[in-house]
This record gives C-alpha cells, sequence and structure tokens, in this order.
C-alpha cells in the first residue's frame, strides 16, 4: 500500500500559476515562449531557467556578511559540471494504407523528428549525469553538449517519474564533476547559485537565496507514489534549466532544478529544486536495480490543523496525521494507528506530509530505522521495517519488459485476421526504453523476435531474457507497413 495523501491537506496554488516547463517535442505540451527565442522546443514539465547572472548589492561594502560570499569561486567550480541536454521525439507517422500511398502517389509521411532540451549534472568521472525526467521521456535519443562544446550521445540508464529524476551515461574524459553536498544541512535564507541552459543560452548562472524548504507544490501527481519535497529558491531559473544544478556556495550540489510557479511560463521568483538527499538515492537505485526501490510506511498521511492539534492535545501544531493504516503494513507492524501523529522518521522530523516524504524517500525495503510517533497522547518510539508495495521486504530488479519501456496488448483471432497475420503482440503503450530508442512506434505489431514467433507477452520476456547480445524484432503497423528494428541488450 502507498503513502497517499489526504484531500484535507490542499495546496492550491492559483490556478496555471504553477508550470512544469514540458516541451511540445514527442507530445508534449510547450512554452511559446521558447519557440520564439530558439528553433528548439523547450523539454520541460515545469518550467526551470535562469535569467540575469547579475547580483543586486544587497549589503554595504564593508559588510562581513558580503565579504565572506564568494560567488565566482562556486560558479567557476560547477559550470563545467553542467551539460545541455538536447533530445529529439519522433511526431506520430500518418497511418495511411500503403496501397492508397501507390495508387494516388502520395509520398510515404514519415514521422518528422522535432527536438527539445534541458539541463543536466555530472556527477561522476566516468560520465554519470542526472537530469529531470520530463527532459528526456519519450526521447529516441539524447545528445549531451559539455560547456567546452564537446558533443556526446547519450544513453538513458533510467528513469524515475516519481521523482522526476533520470540517469544518463556518456563516455567522455576530463570530465568535471559537482560533488554532493547535504541538502538536509542548507538553511532557508543561505545563498544559492542554479546553473542550466535557459532558452538555449549555455552555461547560466544566476543567484538567489533559499526561500523555503520541503514545498509539496503537487507537480507530480500523475506518477505512482510520487514524492514532492522541494527546495525553494529565487534564483532565477526559466525554460531550459531543468535537470541543471542548484549549488551552495562552495560549490556543492543541493538540488536538481526541476519546475517552476510562473502565470506566463517565464521566471517569477519561484522555483523548486529535487533535494540532493532524494537524487542520491533515485540515481543509486537505478545505478544498482534498474529501478527505484521504494520504502513505504502504507499509511494515508495529511498535515497537522489547529483543529487536529487541540484534539490530540499538543502544545503546538507538529508532526504528520495518520489518517487510515494497511494491513500488514510495515507502519501497523511498528504499533503506529489511525489517528496517531508522526513526529520524526530515522531521527529527522517530519512536520509536514514533504518532510515525512522525503524521510520515508531514503530508505529501501528491509530497510530498519527508528519511527517516533503520539499515541493517545503520549510520545513513543519504536523501531520500524520498511514493506514495498505489494507488503514484503523484497527488493525487485527492473524486468525485462521494463527494459523495453513498453507495454503489450496480445490480440484477439479476430485481430490477427484483421492484420493478416498468424501471430503478434500489439505495443499498446511506449515510453523511454529500448523499443523507443530504436524507433518502434505505439500500435506495432511483434511477429517475430529473433527469428521466434511471438504469440503471447510471456514470449517476448522469455526472449529479451534469454537473449545476450543482440535483439532483432520483425513485425508491422496496423496500416500494412512492415517494419523491422535491432537493439543490443
Amino acid at each position: 500500500m502507498e503513502e497517499k495523501t489526504m484531500k484535507e491537506q490542499n495546496f492550491t496554488p492559483k490556478t496555471a500559476l504553477i508550470i512544469f516547463a514540458i516541451g511540445l517535442a514527442g507530445g508534449l505540451g510547450g512554452f511559446a515562449i521558447a519557440n520564439a527565442l530558439s528553433p528548439e522546443k523547450e523539454s520541460e514539465i515545469k518550467t526551470i531557467v535562469q535569467a540575469p547572472a547579475t547580483m543586486p548589492t544587497l549589503f554595504d561594502a564593508k559588510s562581513s556578511v558580503a565579504e565572506n560570499i564568494n560567488f565566482t569561486t562556486a560558479a567557476e567550480k560547477c559550470i563545467d559540471g553542467v551539460v545541455h541536454v538536447k533530445t529529439k521525439y519522433e511526431q506520430n507517422e500518418e497511418q495511411i494504407d500503403p496501397f492508397f500511398r501507390y495508387f494516388f502517389g502520395m509520398p510515404d509521411m514519415q514521422g518528422q523528428p522535432s527536438q527539445a532540451s534541458g539541463s543536466g549534472v555530472i556527477i561522476s568521472k566516468d560520465g554519470y549525469i542526472v537530469t529531470n525526467n520530463h527532459v528526456v521521456e519519450n526521447s529516441t535519443s539524447i545528445e549531451v553538449v559539455l560547456n567546452d562544446r564537446r558533443s556526446f550521445d547519450a544513453k538513458l540508464i533510467g528513469r524515475d517519474p516519481a521523482t522526476d529524476l533520470a540517469l544518463l551515461k556518456i563516455d567522455a574524459p576530463d570530465l568535471t564533476v559537482i560533488p554532493f553536498g547535504n541538502s538536509n544541512d542548507i538553511k532557508v535564507g543561505e545563498w544559492v547559485l542554479a546553473i542550466g541552459n535557459p532558452f538555449n543560452l549555455t552555461s547560466t548562472v544566476t543567484a538567489g537565496i533559499v526561500s523555503a524548504k520541503a514545498r509539496n507544490i503537487n507537480i507530480i501527481n500523475n506518477a505512482k507514489g510520487s514524492v514532492e519535497s522541494f527546495i525553494q529558491t529565487d534564483a532565477a531559473v526559466n525554460p531550459g534549466n531543468s535537470g541543471g544544478a542548484l549549488v551552495n556556495t562552495e560549490g556543492q550540489l543541493i538540488g536538481i532544478n526541476t519546475a517552476i510557479a510562473s502565470q506566463t511560463g517565464n521566471f517569477a521568483g519561484y522555483a523548486f529544486a529535487v533535494p540532493v538527499s532524494i537524487v542520491q538515492k533515485v540515481i543509486s537505485d537505478l545505478m544498482e536495480y534498474g529501478t527505484v526501490q521504494r520504502a513505504l510506511l502504507g499509511i494515508n498521511i495529511g498535515d497537522v490543523t489547529q483543529e487536529i492539534a487541540d484534539e490530540a492535545g499538543l502544545d503546538k501544531i507538529k508532526g504528520v496525521y495518520v489518517g487510515r493504516v494497511g494491513e500488514k503494513s510495515s507502519a501497523e507492524d511498528a504499533g503506529i494507528k489511525e489517528k496517531d501523529i508522526i513526529l520524526s522518521v530515522g531521527g529527522k522530523k517530519t512536520n509536514s506530509v514533504a518532510e515525512l516524504q522525503e524521510a520515508v524517500s531514503q530508505f529501501r525495503p528491509g530497510d530498519k530505522t527508528s519511527i517516533e510517533f503520539i499515541h493517545n497522547g503520549k510520545t513513543q518510539t519504536a523501531e520500524v521495517t520498511f514493506k514495498n508495495s505489494e507488503n514484503t521486504m523484497e527488493i525487485k530488479k527492473a524486468s525485462s519488459l521494463e527494459m523495453l519501456g513498453a507495454s503489450f496488448e496480445e490480440l484477439s483471432k479476430d485481430d490477427l485476421k484483421k492484420y493478416h497475420i498468424t501471430n503478434g503482440v500489439q505495443v499498446a503503450e511506449i515510453n523511454s526504453g529500448k523499443l523507443l530508442s530504436a524507433g518502434v512506434r505505439k500500435g506495432f505489431i511483434i511477429t517475430e523476435i529473433n527469428g521466434t514467433a511471438i504469440t503471447s507477452i510471456s514470449d517476448i520476456q522469455r526472449m529479451i531474457e534469454k537473449t545476450k547480445g543482440g535483439v532483432f524484432i520483425e513485425g508491422k503497423y496496423p496500416n500494412g507497413k512492415a517494419a523491422y528494428y535491432a537493439f543490443g541488450l
């Protein structure tokens, strides 16, 4: 059972206030401003960009605070560690029967590629790069351009829609790595720098302060098990900054810029970054398992209101309210009951839903930690052993079908007859993965893999699992057009 926030905790930003910066490429929504300034379309799910790199003078020249802040050192350390991520998307083919194309002399209207762009952060000397999921989602190819203008094809290692993060890999020498900082230690009012590629203006640096921590702005609500605990900053961020770095004045990575709040699609004073505490866990899982190992308490939760605090006899509003506890969940095993109030997880205070989600996101199924909560007016501490969405402590690796990045549908006898084939399995939905990268589109019917007839979804899984090296797929589209694809495992 997943953690679910309750309706009572509504965060209600003004309609159209939150803009997630997604480019029109590949069927995503786009920004007119981005298209006006660049031929490439922006690929962000809530805009992230940057503006002027100049800082207003906020302190007197003699101020010790101003003297102790050195933006140039942090900028010099980090600017080469932020990359420009360029993606290509294939528009849908026109589904016209090839007979009519031939008879009426119609051109073969293949999908025309469109482009989008964002930013990314180099996190290792061997070429691993963190970006946002929405920057690369549904892309058919990914290009990474370094600050020194070197360009490399990137491999998508994995992505996590629930946190809007993705991991890329390039093979390149002499890379500049931005070291991880500690997002738990940052304080509201602390100076930070945002580095990225707004409007295709590469290597742009802006400065601001941390405006708030643990913000839940309800922008990743289309992903199962979404986790939002953003760092809010007023550093200028605009379309193209998505996936870029938020660093402290020591040049350490504390967040991945992901979204802005705006009524225009451009920076309006509110930008949001995924904290590095979440980033490190997600990318570690993607590297090791190919998919994120998500620990769950198995409860419905909500922020504590004054009414709840009064009913519980609290001296002040604090903690997270437990609305319902799932059977056999890790929370139930730890002794947590409905109407309890959780005060901390693993020693980290949880005074909001976002803070609790961030604290739990650091763990995997099977991990143990302490949990502090109020039950019947008394504060208690217990040990909790986290479980997964299936209420087990099993660690799962990405399946062969997850690697393909698609869902499939078995065809009925009537379907086979309609398509004039004797066997096949249809691609029902497709997202980033091996098939999309190879050029496969939704609706494609796989009839053979490596010369073996495919009659069921289990046939696909079996063939992928037993194959080492190259995969050759044969099939046809509903319009009768035959197609062949190949990729490596």
